[in-house]
């Protein structure tokens, strides 16, 4: 390796950091071009001579007094050449109003928001909230507060100092730069195209909330606007100055790339959540869960994104130092973004020659090593890696560390640990509430944040008296005396509505957003165009405690807010209570008051009017595993097509099994989002994605959590919507709740067998106030499909010898069939007051993994009366299929198969055959060649590999592709959604062409609804380790035009 090589790596190591109000030096680098030139041709003997000379030139005077940046540098080293004058005395600690409320707090690969980080430069301290969206500055020596700036939406990242400005991500989609010494706004810029906002992570914010954490190197400052590439990614390099825009790369997030999963392609790039990292001359973005992407840092230029090819590993930190960047537990080169042989696991830091690692119990401390490698390509090329010089044992397990001087700092659970590196012991530590996971040393001092949110400062020497500070009045002062009390009660009585969003349009100083919240359980976002109104609001609701946790404050128009339709629960104005004509403000609030329920209540005293919407003209519903009892995969819902864009995501925490466990459906009713889980049923607001309600039922799909890949495709459902009922069958049982409480109404067994015995509840259904189950066999147990696991197959029982109805008032059992020989789950549909079923001998090969191919015999077509169980006819020509579907609209019964992959062995395919419902008679019956459960959509059949017309069997023009994704196809009016690598849908009555919202991936069955004007997308991933960038609940709604740049 040449000398010049060396300097070169040097450069990547974090021997220095700028300081905060050090002068800027651009002219360095031809200076430095210069130099390498030289040093290539200086002899041997030179060579530690002029090492320190370069490195004295290349560098500015070092100054450790400042920790800037999040982790002290660009880098995020989490280096600082300063030791610690140990033993350090606690000598002031901060309290904000409320603990941090992380953006995904179970998700172990995106932590950058658990604690409040801090920053320093001279003689202050600064963070920014979460919850409150404030950024506060503390003064170093007492903690005491210097100031305060509100911004309109949570704070996730530490802000970055340079030259005393303040630079701040914020989650309202802007970057933020304020003075150092006043905390006065100096310019401010937005990431998105537009001020449009959605309720993300329960907050509402930007549609593009500025969540690549910013870094500052050169007088640039870069940062990234967006999270959900399908809505476009921003990243962006301003002058730290003036704002002037360097450059922007607006194009790397809806763009056609492979995706995790291997053989998965799809519209989907880019995301940014995480500290961004400035090194050599690359920008790497942290992408969420996934690797990073690199970027050109003087052009722009997206320069790699291996998203598929390093498909399982990633997260939101990184750390580079000496040609490397650390992430997900690897070393990658910081020029190629390949990966290096060996893993790094837990947290990385630099020291002054090398880095130290600490995982687990056990801390090492590696040196620079030279080496050679072949690249790809096989050439040979020489280069530095780590290689272990040192190691300590049985130290507490550091969620985070940084490295001053000698000095290795520990944020543990429960306490924060040194470790002097030169003698390889702990030297001093202290206990703590919560877990430090911020860390940063400044001017001798150690700052610790903890996940409750307290900040603490510890410094040499003992302190006269330890100071506890906050950022909220202890008794707030006039606050109670608002004059509007009686409002907020004739409000809440009126509306009826106590819980959920509330949004007052026009608040002015926001005293009946501080009644309502101290009455009811609603959080309120309140809004005014008046700037002084609204700072008036905040300073008052920021006394009282209520800012952020239940009331927030935008400036925005009260006629044009710029938020999502449908979320808000209840509307008000205090405005229009003080007799204010709010006609435009009226109708912003018609748009934005939630479908089924939401009420708008405005008006003076005593002469409130009080309306409540109902549900959507023309959306739809899903109330079984296949839309409705009679399997037609379609909701009916006419409003959602063109293009998709979000309209809320958020994380909840819902155990489900594994996706490829293949677990219930959701269901979709009335505005309501249900979902089965592991251990009960959920119920989340459709249109905000505000839980509802939790029913506990343990073990409720312990069965399903497995990777058969057999669950709902072989056994059906086990829970369906009916009336204001949620039925749920368990075991030899079920249950039915009340659909918008979640109490447990009733519960009903299932029939006694001859022997006095009860069978396990198979089949689930409910049609016009009748509630239908079946016997399911318990001795037909048919294989699985995929890798044998932890699932348990003899719970998954997929045929039943008879079916019956039960009241679902009094629980009487009405009728029974017994079959004749059995009937598979799949085999059932109810239309038109009638049960078809098909009554056909076992296949038994189905029990088996790998079978000779054996005959299955056919069976009988039957119809019964839904309400007495009579006979209205039957048919045993020729039955052959394994499903069914009925169109009550054109009085058809499809006969089929379900031929997807991971099938059961009787699942043939190739074929299918079509019915009268009132006569039983044979219309048509072909041969036909589809890979996915049959869709009806009024007179058309659609599936993966073509579409027929309903009643003639003739093929209709239908030309479909997608990429990987097990699961099957479901529909509405004139949408196809399902997995093609991230979420597919496809616009029947548009381009007709497979599109993409990308950032995320649906489960392995059905799992993203068309209903209520909405696509509705529960998290069903559990279990998956593929890197797709985010991991949520969310709702996306049709948008009027295309979505992003």
């Amino acid at each position: 390796m040449t000398f010049a090589m060396r300097i070169r790596l040097a450069m990547g190591r974090p021997h220095r950091r700028q300081a905060a109000n050090e002068p800027d030096r651009r002219s360095k680098g031809a200076n430095i071009m210069s130099i390498w030139k030289l040093l290539d041709r200086t002899v041997a003997f030179c060579h530690h001579v002029f090492v320190a000379a370069i490195l004295t030139a290349m560098c500015d005077p070092v100054v450790a007094a400042d920790w800037p940046t999040y982790r002290a540098d660009a880098a995020r080293s989490g280096y600082t050449s300063e030791s610690l004058a140990l033993p350090l005395e606690l000598h002031w600690s901060h309290r904000p109003s409320a603990a941090p409320r992380p953006a995904w707090p179970r998700d172990p690969r995106m932590q950058f928001d658990r604690a409040f980080q801090v920053v320093s430069a001279g003689d202050r301290v600064v963070f920014g909230s979460s919850v409150t969206g404030v950024i506060t500055a503390l003064d170093l020596t007492s903690g005491d507060v210097a100031w305060t700036y509100f911004t309109d939406g949570p704070i996730r990242f530490a802000p970055a100092i340079w030259q005393g400005r303040v630079f701040a991500a914020s989650d309202d989609g802007h970057l933020h730069v304020l003075s150092l010494a006043d905390g006065s706004l100096l310019w401010k810029h937005r990431g998105g195209p537009s001020s449009e906002s959605v309720l993300g992570n329960e907050s509402m914010i930007s549609k593009w909330p500025a969540r690549g954490g910013p870094a500052v190197v050169d007088g640039v400052v870069y940062y990234a606007a967006g999270i959900w590439p399908s809505e476009g990614i921003y990243l962006y390099a301003l002058d730290a100055g003036t704002g002037g825009l360097v450059w922007c790369n607006a194009d790397s997030g809806a763009i056609a790339m492979p995706q995790p999963h291997g053989g998965a392609n799809a519209k989907s790039g880019v995301s940014a959540q995480g500290y961004l990292v400035v090194c050599e001359d690359r920008v790497l973005v942290p992408t969420g869960r996934a690797v990073p992407a690199a970027f050109d840092r003087q052009t722009g230029k997206l320069l790699y994104f291996h998203l598929q090819q390093y498909g399982q590993v990633g997260g939101s930190p990184i750390m580079a130092t000496g040609g490397l960047f650390f992430n997900g537990g690897w070393a990658f080169e910081v020029g190629s973004g390949q990966k290096l042989p060996r893993p790094f696991k837990g947290w990385i830091g630099a020291t002054g020659d090398g880095i130290v690692q600490a995982a687990g119990t056990a801390v090492t401390g590696y040196r620079w090593d030279d080496t050679v490698r072949p690249d790809r390509k096989g050439v040979i090329t020489r280069t530095q890696e780590p290689a272990a010089e040192w190691s300590a044992a049985d130290l507490p397990t550091a969620v985070t560390v940084i490295t001053a001087g000698r000095h290795l700092v520990l944020g543990c659970d429960g306490r924060v640990c040194v470790l002097d590196m030169s003698e390889r012991k702990r030297v001093w530590e202290v206990p703590l509430e919560g877990t430090a996971d911020g860390l940063a040393v400044a001017n001798g001092r150690l700052l610790v944040s903890t996940d409750r949110g307290a900040i603490s400062c510890f410094a040499p020497g003992p302190f006269e008296s330890v100071r506890a500070t906050h950022d909220f009045a202890d008794e707030p002062a006039d606050v109670r005396a608002t004059g509007l009390a009686d409002v907020a009660k004739e409000i809440l009585e009126r509306s009826g509505v106590t819980r959920g969003y509330c949004l007052d349009l026009g608040c002015v100083d926001g005293s009946l957003a501080y009644e309502l919240a101290i009455r009811s359980e609603l959080r309120i976002i309140a809004v005014d165009g008046d700037a002084e109104n609204v700072r008036r609001a905040r300073e008052m609701l920021s006394a009282a405690g209520l800012y952020g946790t239940r009331v927030t404050v935008q400036q925005r128009d009260p006629a044009s807010t710029g938020y999502p339709a449908y979320f808000a629960d209840l509307i008000v104005s205090q405005r229009a209570a003080s007799g204010e004509d709010h006609a435009l403000a009226r109708q912003e609030a018609a748009r934005l008051q939630r479908p089924c329920g939401g009420a708008i209540c405005m008006g003076t005293p005593g002469n409130m009017s009080v309306s409540v919407r109902g549900a959507l003209e023309g959306s739809g519903h899903w109330t079984h595993q296949y839309a409705d009892p009679a399997n037609t995969v379609n909701s009916d819902d006419a409003m959602v097509k063109g293009t998709l864009g979000m309209l809320w995501y958020r994380e909840i925490d819902f155990g489900m099994p594994s996706r490829h466990g293949r677990a219930p459906a959701p269901l979709a009713t009335d505005g309501r989002l249900y979902q089965a889980g592991m251990d009960g049923i959920i119920a989340v607001d459709a249109y905000n994605g505000r839980e509802l309600w939790r029913c506990d039922i343990p073990r409720l799909l312990r069965a399903y959590d497995g990777d058969e890949l057999m669950g709902v495709a072989g056994t059906g459902s086990n829970y369906c919507l009916g009336g204001d009922s949620v039925f749920v069958r368990d075991q030899q049982r079920c249950l039915r709740l009340h659909a918008a409480s979640g109490e447990l109404i009733r519960e009903f067994p299932t029939p006694e067998n001859q022997d006095g015995t009860r069978s396990p509840w198979g089949y689930i259904a409910w049609d016009n106030g009748c509630l239908f189950g079946s016997t399911a066999n318990e001795e037909h147990i048919a294989t699985y499909r995929y890798v044998k696991s932890s699932g348990d197959m003899t719970k998954q029982l997929t045929e039943s010898r008879s079916l019956f109805r039960t009241d679902p008032e009094s629980g009487n059992l009405v009728w029974r069939y017994d079959a004749k020989d059995s009937i598979r789950h799949n085999a059932i549909a109810i239309a038109d007051g009638k049960v078809f079923l098909i009554d056909r001998p076992l296949a038994l090969f189905d029990r088996v993994k790998e079978p000779a191919s054996r005959e299955h015999a056919t069976g009988t077509l039957v119809a019964l009366d839904a309400r007495t169980g009579g006979l209205l006819w039957s048919t045993d020509r020729e039955i052959y299929g394994t499903m069914l579907a009925a169109s009550v609209r054109h009085g058809v019964l499809l006969m089929s198969y379900q031929p997807t992959r991971f099938r059961l062995d009787s699942e043939l395919g190739g074929r299918m055959a079509a019915f009268r419902l009132d006569s039983g008679e044979r219309l048509w019956d072909r041969e036909a060649k589809y890979e996915s459960r049959p869709m009806l959509n009024d007179r058309t059949i659609y599936a993966q590999g073509g579409a027929w017309d309903l009643l003639t069997g003739e093929p209709v023009e239908f030309e479909f592709q997608r990429s990987y994704g097990c699961g099957i196809l479901c529909s509405s009016k004139q949408m196809l959604l399902f997995r093609s690598a991230t979420l597919g849908y496809y616009d029947l009555a548009g381009a007709r062409e497979t599109e993409n919202y990308g950032g995320i991936r649906p489960g392995c069955w059905i799992n993203a609804l068309p209903v209520g004007g909405v696509v509705l997308l529960p998290d069903a991933t559990a279990g998956c380790e593929c890197s797709y960038l985010n991991k949520a609940w969310i709702a996306l709604e049709p948008t009027t035009g295309p979505v992003g740049p």
